[in-house]
């Protein structure tokens, strides 16, 4: 009876309306009747789609707040006697860069972090700070925002941003905050024609050679696996890679114990015998000894599951 049917009810949040698109989608087969939108249903759809868009309004005036304490620079005599406070405050900068950095998976808030001037200031007043956790959580940032993103790219080059990244990841003394600068340059090369330019231009081979060298064995992995990425992705820089002596260096990285960066190591390798004389001419010179090095490395792994990358 029509008198007994029960009123609509609307979803009041945002899980209730895809809920109920979900629902609309699995509705039994057959066309069904249009039906005019209803008062109820007008308001009910207005309501939520202004939820959404308060939603992300919400998190631009999050962002907007997060910058305001990152900018805030406190008098230098209150500081006098303050250390506790002081770092009570680079606490709550840590974990603010740790909310931005979250919410700048969504690149639409990149975007917007980069025109509130977010970007600017990570890279003039963190990437430089005394503490490490800021340090790395700036270099982090700027990775999470630069990556597929050419407009924000483009920008960080306008900022400098790559020279400082280099330098950091070659001489920080906090091993985190070295790869994670890392991290933030190869999110600015790979794929990236300015940023290779840029890249070359600051001696960036050398600095992945060096990383590949360091103790850290993140760093020296990361390192290769850059190397190994810029190779296949532009094949035309072998040359130039060879000519830094850069076989040799591979070569001595497969000398140190078994690790993950050998696999890297060894795709770089064959990067620069394929069409490039002059590294196969460095891989095949006797006094390298790589022929026999990597015999005796095979007969090591044989039988054991890291063999499968030889």
């Amino acid at each position: 009876m029509a008198e007994n049917r029960q009123p609509k009810r609307y979803p009041q949040n945002l899980g209730g309306v895809l809920q109920l698109a979900v629902d609309a989608g699995s509705a039994a087969e057959g066309p069904s009747p249009i039906e005019p939108m209803s008062e109820e249903r007008k308001l009910w759809l207005k309501g939520a789609l202004a939820e959404v868009c308060k939603g992300q309004m919400d998190e631009v005036e999050q962002i907007k707040k997060c910058l305001e304490v990152l900018k805030h620079e406190r008098d230098a005599e209150n500081e006098r006697g303050e250390e506790e406070r002081g770092e009570e405050d680079e606490d709550e900068r840590e974990s603010i860069f740790d909310i931005l950095s979250e919410l700048c998976e969504n690149l639409d808030n990149a975007r917007d972090l980069m025109t509130l001037g977010g970007l600017d200031l990570s890279i003039s007043q963190y990437l430089c700070h005394s503490r490490s956790g800021l340090r790395w959580r700036a270099a982090h940032l700027i990775a999470s925002c630069a990556q597929n993103m050419p407009q924000v790219q483009i920008h960080l080059f306008k900022l400098g941003a790559l020279p400082k990244l280099l330098q950091l990841t070659d001489s920080d003394p906090n091993p985190t905050v070295r790869v994670k600068a890392l991290y933030a340059v190869s999110c600015l090369v790979r794929e990236q024609e300015e940023g290779l330019k840029e890249f070359l231009s600051n001696d960036g081979y050398s600095v992945l050679m060096r990383g590949m060298q360091s103790d850290n064995e993140k760093l020296r992995t990361k390192s290769a696996f850059l190397l190994l990425n810029l190779l296949m992705a532009e094949p035309e820089q072998k040359d130039t890679v060879v000519s830094m002596g850069m076989v040799q260096q591979l070569v001595s990285v497969l000398r140190t114990p078994h690790s993950p960066v050998h696999e890297h190591v060894l795709g770089a390798l064959c990067c620069l015998v394929e069409e490039c004389p002059k590294g196969l001419k460095d891989c095949s010179t006797p006094a390298l000894g790589l022929e026999e090095l990597l015999k005796q490395r095979f007969k090591e792994l044989k039988g054991k599951e890291e063999s499968e990358n030889y």
